[in-house]
Formats: C-alpha cells, sequence, structure tokens
C-alpha cells in the first residue's frame, strides 16, 4: 500500500529501462513507487525473476496521457524524487500517438512532481541525438514522430520546469542495450544474423553509440544524490563504440555470420524504396557521424565510482541475449548460455561445460531449445548445442563428428550422451570410437531405425518449402502440438543456408542408416533407444527400447518427465552419481 515514506516513483516502470531502474532503487534501499498503466503484474513477475525483494515496492497505476496522470490523491506526498522512463518508443506511429506521451504526457509529470512538498529532483530521459536539435520547432516530416517529438518534448520540459521552478536533470543515453533491448540498433545486429544485411547503412564514419543498462539506470540513480546536476543535461554513452562497421565486423565474427563488406550512403537510402532497402525511414537520422560531449557524464560518474564494462565485452554479452529470444520471438533461454568456438565453428551452447551430468543433442529443424523441459526434470547439470548450422550456431566446415569430438574435449566427467534423430548419428560413433569418455548413450527416436524419410524431402523441392513453412506446418510435421515458442522453428530455418542444410542433413542421414544399424550392433556401451508410440521404430534392435505412450518424433517436447526419468535412470545404472 502507499504511504508517506514512499520516495521515489518511476513513471514507466514496466518498460526496460523502467523496471531496471526499479530494480537498482529497491537495491539501494529506496521506497518505490512504481507507476504503470496497467496492472503492474509483467513488472512484479520480472523483479521475482531477478531476485529483488518487492517489499518496499508499491505498483500505482498512471496514464500520462490524462491530466493528473490518473495517481491516488494520497500516499505520494514523501517522494523526493521523479523518474520519467516512459517513452512512446516505436517509429511509424502518428505525431499525435508520439506527443501525447513523449511531449504532453513528459510535462504534465513536471507539473505533477513540482506539487510535491519534498520533491528533490526530476530525473527526464532524452536522447543522445537531442545533440543534433538546433533550437527551431522539430521537423516532424523528416525525422519521423518518434526522434521529432523527444526533441520537442525536451524544449518543453525544460521549458515549464523553468517557469515552476523544478530542479530538473536530463539524460541522453544512445542506445541502451541489456537482455529485452531488441528495438533500433538490434534490427541491424538482427539482420546480420539471419544473413539478410546485404550492406551497411550509412557508410564509413557513422557513430551508433552504445550504453549498458546496468551502468544506465545506476548513473539514473546517482543523479539526485548529487546537488550540482540539477539544472543540467548529460550525454551517457561509450565514447569507445566501435563505429558501425567495426561494430558489425565484431558481433557477425562472434556470432559465426558474414560482415557485409559494402556500404550505402544514407542520402541513397533516402530515395531508394523501403521494399528494397527493408530500413524504416525514420531510423535514417540516427546514422551520423556526430560525436557527443560526454565530459559531465563521466565526471558525475567518476564521482559516484561507477565504472562502464568493456564495451566489446558488452555488445556480444548483448548479442548472445538477442540470439538467445531470437530476437523477442522465443522465450528466455536456460542460462548459462552463449557463442563458443568449437572446431572452427561459432557454436551456440547453453548449460555446463565441464562438468555435466548429460549432453543433450538436437535432431534436426530443433535446436537446445527442444531439451529445456527435459532439463528441467534432471537433476545433475546439462550440456545441450545448437548443432553446427542449425538452430543459432554458425555453419563450419568441420564434419558433425570432429564437431562433437571437439565440444566434448573439455568435459571432465563421464556423462550420459543423449542424441535425437539426425543427432543419433554422430553420437553413436563417438560412443564407439571412445567409449571412456561416456557412461551411457540414449538415442531417442533414432532415425536410422525409423521409416525413411518421404524422396521429396531430401530433394532440392524441399529447401523453398522448408524456408516458407509456417511453424504451425513445421510443428505437424514433427508431431508437435501448436503453442508458444513454435515461431523458433521457422525463424531458424529462414536463416542464411539454414533450409538448404536441413534438406543435405536428411540425404546424408539416409545413406547412412545400414552403416549405423552396423555400428550400433557392434558397440560395447550402455545403450538405451526411446521412442514415441506414434513414430515406432522400424527396424528391430538387440537393445532396450522404451516406448513413450502418446507421444511422436520429439517426446522430449511432448513428454519430458518421462524421457527424463529414463535419462536418470540411464544415470543409475551407469553408476555416475
Amino acid at each position: 500500500m502507499l504511504s508517506d515514506s514512499t520516495d521515489s516513483i518511476v513513471f514507466g516502470a514496466g518498460g526496460f529501462i523502467g523496471r531496471s531502474l526499479v530494480a537498482e532503487l529497491l537495491r539501494r534501499g529506496h521506497r518505490v513507487a512504481a507507476a504503470v498503466r496497467g496492472s503492474g503484474a509483467g513488472l512484479t513477475a520480472w523483479l521475482d525473476g531477478q531476485g529483488v525483494d518487492r517489499s518496499a515496492l508499491t505498483v500505482v497505476r498512471a496514464d500520462l496521457t490524462v491530466p493528473g496522470l490518473g495517481l491516488p490523491a494520497d500516499g505520494l506526498s514523501g517522494v523526493r524524487d521523479v523518474y520519467n522512463t516512459a517513452a512512446r518508443f516505436a517509429f511509424g506511429v502518428t505525431a499525435a500517438e508520439a506527443r501525447a506521451v513523449n511531449v504532453t504526457g513528459a510535462v504534465r509529470v513536471v507539473g505533477w512532481a513540482a506539487g510535491l512538498p519534498k520533491l528533490r529532483r526530476v530525473v527526464h530521459i532524452s536522447g543522445y541525438r537531442m545533440a543534433a536539435a538546433d533550437g527551431r520547432p522539430p521537423d516532424y516530416r523528416r525525422l519521423g514522430a518518434y526522434e521529432a517529438s523527444k526533441q520537442e518534448g525536451d524544449a518543453a520540459v525544460r521549458a515549464r520546469a523553468g517557469e515552476l521552478g523544478v530542479a530538473l536533470s536530463i539524460a541522453n543515453p544512445s542506445t541502451v542495450i541489456g537482455p529485452g533491448q531488441c528495438l533500433g540498433l538490434a534490427e541491424v545486429v538482427c539482420a546480420l544474423w539471419q544473413g539478410r544485411l546485404r550492406a551497411l547503412p550509412g557508410g564509413p564514419g557513422v557513430f551508433l553509440p552504445v550504453v549498458t543498462l546496468d551502468h544506465f539506470v545506476r548513473f539514473l540513480a546517482a543523479l539526485p544524490q548529487d546537488p550540482e546536476s540539477a539544472g543540467r543535461a548529460y550525454w551517457v554513452l561509450d565514447d569507445s563504440t566501435p563505429e558501425l562497421p567495426a561494430l558489425a565486423g565484431l558481433l557477425a565474427e562472434h556470432m559465426g555470420v558474414r560482415s557485409p563488406g559494402r556500404s550505402v550512403p544514407v542520402g541513397l537510402l533516402r530515395r531508394l524504396p523501403r521494399a528494397i532497402t527493408r530500413a524504416d525511414p525514420e531510423t535514417l537520422s540516427f546514422l551520423s557521424t556526430d560525436r557527443y560531449d560526454t565530459t559531465a557524464a563521466r565526471a558525475l560518474s567518476a564521482a559516484h565510482g561507477l565504472a562502464m564494462p568493456p564495451v566489446r565485452t558488452a555488445l556480444r554479452e548483448w548479442a548472445d541475449d538477442l540470439v538467445a529470444t531470437r530476437f523477442g520471438r522465443s522465450g528466455p533461454a536456460r542460462r548459462p548460455y552463449g557463442f563458443h568456438g568449437v572446431a572452427g565453428t561459432r557454436t551456440w551452447v547453453t548449460g555446463e561445460r565441464r562438468r555435466p551430468g548429460y549432453v543433450l543433442l538436437h535432431g534436426l529443424l530443433l535446436s537446445a531449445d527442444a531439451w529445456a523441459g527435459t532439463a528441467d526434470h534432471l537433476d545433475a547439470p546439462v550440456l545441450a548445442p545448437d548443432l553446427p548450422g542449425f538452430g543459432r550456431s554458425g555453419a563450419g566446415a568441420a564434419t558433425l563428428d570432429d564437431w562433437l569430438a571437439d565440444l566434448l574435449r573439455p568435459v571432465e566427467t563421464r556423462p550420459v550422451l543423449v542424441a535425437h534423430s539426425l543427432a543419433c548419428g554422430p553420437a553413436l560413433r563417438y560412443a564407439a570410437a571412445r567409449p571412456d569418455r561416456v557412461a551411457a548413450l540414449v538415442l531417442v527416436a533414432p532415425a536410422f531405425l525409423q521409416r525413411p524419410s518421404a524422396a521429396v524431402l531430401r530433394s532440392p523441392l524441399a529447401v523453398p518449402l522448408l524456408r516458407t513453412a509456417p511453424a504451425s506446418r513445421l510443428a505437424r510435421s514433427l508431431g508437435l502440438p501448436e503453442g508458444p515458442g513454435l515461431d523458433a522453428l521457422a525463424v531458424d530455418l529462414r536463416r542464411a543456408g539454414a533450409a538448404r542444410r536441413a534438406v543435405a542433413a536428411l540425404r546424408d542421414g539416409h545413406r547412412q542408416r545400414a552403416e549405423l544399424g552396423r555400428v550400433l550392433r557392434g558397440l560395447r556401451l550402455p545403450v538405451d533407444i526411446v521412442a514415441g508410440s506414434a513414430d515406432p521404430l522400424t527396424e528391430p534392435v538387440d537393445r532396450p527400447v522404451t516406448v513413450i505412450e502418446g507421444a511422436g518424433h520429439c517426446p522430449q517436447l511432448t513428454r519430458p518427465a518421462a524421457v527424463a526419468r529414463l535419462l536418470a535412470s540411464c544415470r543409475d545404472r551407469a553408476g555416475t552419481r
């Protein structure tokens, strides 16, 4: 409940910056009112996920588009610091929609704050491109509604604070990077990862600076503590951010994709149709070679013991966060995760690299995400990579056998090696070559023991079909129910070359059926085979077979608890606990 002991209020508390600022203030011992338009359930769930103590938090409904902000009349008189992180951050909206929050709403926050008896500071967030404003009314047609409204709002907030005698601090951040930031520069990273970025926008010298979310919210929290920051504006960004060509090269190398060797001048981009450039016209004004004066921000940071992390490390970690959720298309991934070099391939790896109890290899069209439900039921750490050329991993020249050997080289335990469908081949050959490195082998829906795939799926005709198939059709082909998270199937297959690699893998798997049968018969290692009742084995085997009723080709997705129980039993029998 609201009480007069609440000392800070954050408008836009449910947003990317707002929720992290709320968390920072709570960790510093503040009593915080989080002003949101809805119920605030998303904010509180996010804070719980971050392990933040919410005992000093109150969620209040607020609407910057109405007079009085829709706030309760009582309970906020003790507020000293007012933070406005709310913004209509989107491209393609109308001027009226943008102005309602970014101009009129921002001015209303200042007016409301002026009535607080204990007000110490209002902190308003503008943007680093305020440096390009020339003092004249912004040109909405040239800049677009978002940037123009932010420029207009900046001037209006300053003017209103001056009229009311409100102590105001303005923070002008560049692109704020961190988990959950999927707009702006993230769209360039997405195009790079998908292989759609044929040329860099803007040419050499373009400077798109970044600042990490953690540093920025700590900076915001420190502003009211510094009396000299009243009436000042601060450009908060990392001056050492690489220029766009070098930034793209850094991230391309990290993600295992090609970086464009060409660029397109901004003037030409403005003249070309959007259908060709795939660039929103409103983003073009950000493609600038301008630099910004960060002297004041660096001095305040130093005074409060704040230091930015190395920008190249921060950019790589942000790329990992973006790819983990496929740029906001899927839910949070299991940590730890990130790109690693394996046999010369940038490989997406989740879980424990050195001491896993289980190594989980996914099948065709899937990724390591397919094992998440099963891993939740296991009592030992797992190592779950995306196979090279599939899921989020880059393609490489190494064979799957060489890749798997290199992946497992740092492993210090004897894990249970678990493979699904396509991955059963390299897993089986690895176990045959290195039986001392594996406690047991589990083959889930081994394709070489099941009905062969249709010939058309192994032909070049299948490539465009896979590339354009909606997630629902892909799910049906794997025997999966429709539901959240299946978009990842289609997103991964739309990456450059992914559909072609999938068809090639089907052909290779079909050719290896007889060979893999011989390897299985000669293997001197405990092997368990798992199949769904709707996708049975068609080849005889002399190994234990567990049939999971009601499951199809992917029992780890539809019956994860049952699969986990079988894996745990295998590990018990192998005596590795």
